[in-house]
């Protein structure tokens, strides 16, 4: 006999305008929704869960983050809150975490720095005299290395400098400074944890994503270096969420033949589609703009035309959806001009929902032809609160109002959803909610009255229409009979909070396919 379960005592919000007075499931579907005698009357011996006063919601769904970056994290010196030289030495030398001889620290945001700079190779040097550093930069675009692990990388200055990335030379030197393509190239030289720390980390990273009512996780970039992670997660049974890994192009053979993944699930865990990259971040000035950043530059792509075209046709060969990394306005007319050519040969594209990623500076021109052509947006709005005065600083009051055009893209017929690039920021839903409906930057300026949304179309972004971006709306998203019982209790309903208060709501119980995953009692992934 199945499992069963009765919660009521509550608001239900089941963002289908249903207001139930409980909901009944049956082993791990929602069975039905009714008053509560009635759905009694249908299982007698159910569990009652009494929400005494809390809210039932439909579970999140995480819609863009990195699951291995958050796992890894983990493992990793965190530079969170550092805002000094002499704090980033002292938190690094206090550091107990290590991966093999190396040093690896992350979380550490330059604009928080005196004058907006990035520490030099003396202060790395300080703080790791005699082993190799690398420290990630909070945007994962670009990051720092000290002496010692520029000797261990081999890198000098006359180093090849990569297509799409840089190892910044000053008067001859390396300065330590790495970003985009060049950065990257020195992450996947570092060593890899052994499979008991990993495991351990894999844990850890499903109950963060759980504890704040997130049940659909993701892996946003699946590379060839992360194959033995995975055959690890899927030999070991680790997966307890539901997991959809996105990989490069070049990575897919691999990813079919070696981990055997396809569309259909398998323990857990599916493939999802192809991820490509066409330029950085805006807070480091990598992300491809139109028009020059206050004090010049303008960024730069990371892939030609061509290269994004193949990787489109790639897509609806093999059916499966693509995101595209792209922060500036340059990158997103690059990617809609690519989506545009390619749609007239393989119309059938759009139906494969493409979906532009982050959206930082996206114009407000480029939403109807995103809208002609079928494309999504996953607007990582929370930039708005965390680095919404950087943007002041580089872009100007307009430029910067004007990120995360969610209402205007609403308007112009672009579907849209949210989410927060995890491990860059926690994958707090309430607070990218909060951020949505606000709009307040870090230092209390309101920027884009006009793109403030509405609680319940904010709402949408994190349930029915991420579950629609991902292909499930028929399954998740929504407290409706039939659907995988993917629910969370929280404190109070946020279609009533008021909306500075929307951010201080919490999670006390997840539940994934009807099984409890944070709160009490529940398992935790052990």
């Amino acid at each position: 006999m199945q499992h069963a379960l009765i919660f009521y005592g509550g608001d239900i919000v089941t963002m289908t305008g249903q207001q139930p007075a409980a909901v009944l499931v049956r082993g791990e579907t929602i069975s039905a929704l009714g008053d509560l005698d009635s759905l009694r009357a249908q299982a007698p011996n159910a569990e009652m869960v009494d929400l005494s006063g809390a809210t039932l919601m439909p579970a999140f769904l995480d819609c863009h983050s990195h699951f291995t970056q958050l796992a890894y994290a983990q493992l990793q010196c965190s530079l969170k809150g550092v805002s000094t030289e002499e704090a980033l030495v002292k938190r690094i030398q206090d550091n107990t975490t290590t991966l093999g001889e190396w040093i690896v620290a992350r979380d550490y945001d330059h604009t928080r720095f005196p004058g907006g700079r990035h520490p030099d190779l003396s202060v790395l040097d300080r703080a790791a005299p005699d082993r190799p550093l690398l420290i990630q930069h909070q945007s994962g675009h670009m990051g720092l290395l000290n002496s010692a692990a520029l000797r261990a990388l081999h890198l000098t200055p006359q180093t090849p400098q990569p297509t799409g990335g840089r190892f910044e030379i000053r008067d001859g030197l390396l300065t330590g400074y790495a970003e985009e393509n060049a950065f990257f190239q020195c992450l996947r030289a570092l060593p890899r944890p052994d499979d008991t720390a990993l495991a351990e980390a894999y844990r850890q990273a499903q109950s963060c994503y759980a504890s704040h009512g997130i049940t659909t996780i993701q892996e946003g970039m699946l590379t060839a270096e992360m194959l033995p992670d995975y055959r690890l997660l899927l030999e070991k049974q680790l997966l307890k969420l539901d997991l959809v890994a996105y990989c490069s192009p070049d990575v897919l053979g691999d990813v079919r033949n070696i981990l055997g993944l396809s569309q259909d699930v398998r323990g857990h865990l599916k493939l999802g589609g192809l991820k490509i990259f066409l330029d950085g971040s805006p807070q480091g000035r990598t992300a491809w703009v139109r028009k020059p950043y206050v004090g010049g530059g303008s960024g730069y792509g990371t892939l030609d035309d061509a290269a994004v075209e193949n990787a489109l046709v790639c897509a609806v060969r093999e059916g499966l959806q693509i995101l595209a990394h792209c922060n500036g306005d340059a990158a997103v007319e690059q990617f809609l001009r690519c989506v545009s050519k390619v749609e007239a040969s393989y119309p059938q594209l759009r139906s494969l929902r493409p979906v532009i990623l982050h959206g930082q500076l996206m114009g407000r021109d480029q939403l109807s032809q995103a809208a002609e052509l079928g494309v999504w947006v996953s607007f990582f709005v929370a930039h708005v609160y965390h680095w919404g005065d950087a943007h002041l600083q580089n872009l100007g009051l307009e430029r910067a109002s004007a990120i995360s055009p969610a209402a205007s893209a609403l308007q112009a017929g672009v579907p849209i959803t949210f989410h927060q690039d995890s491990p860059v920021i926690q994958p707090d839903m309430f607070e990218t909610l909060w951020c949505a409906v606000n709009r307040v930057s870090r230092g209390g300026v309101l920027l884009g009255e006009e793109e403030r949304l509405p609680v319940w179309e904010a709402l949408q972004c994190l349930t029915t229409r991420a579950a629609a971006q991902y292909g499930e709306s028929t399954r998740k998203g929504a407290i409706k009979a039939g659907m995988q019982a993917d629910l969370i209790v929280v404190d109070r309903n946020p279609l009533t909070s008021a909306p500075e208060d929307l951010c201080a709501i919490q999670v006390k119980q997840t539940y994934h396919a009807g099984h409890l995953v944070y709160g009490n009692c529940a398992a935790h992934f052990s």
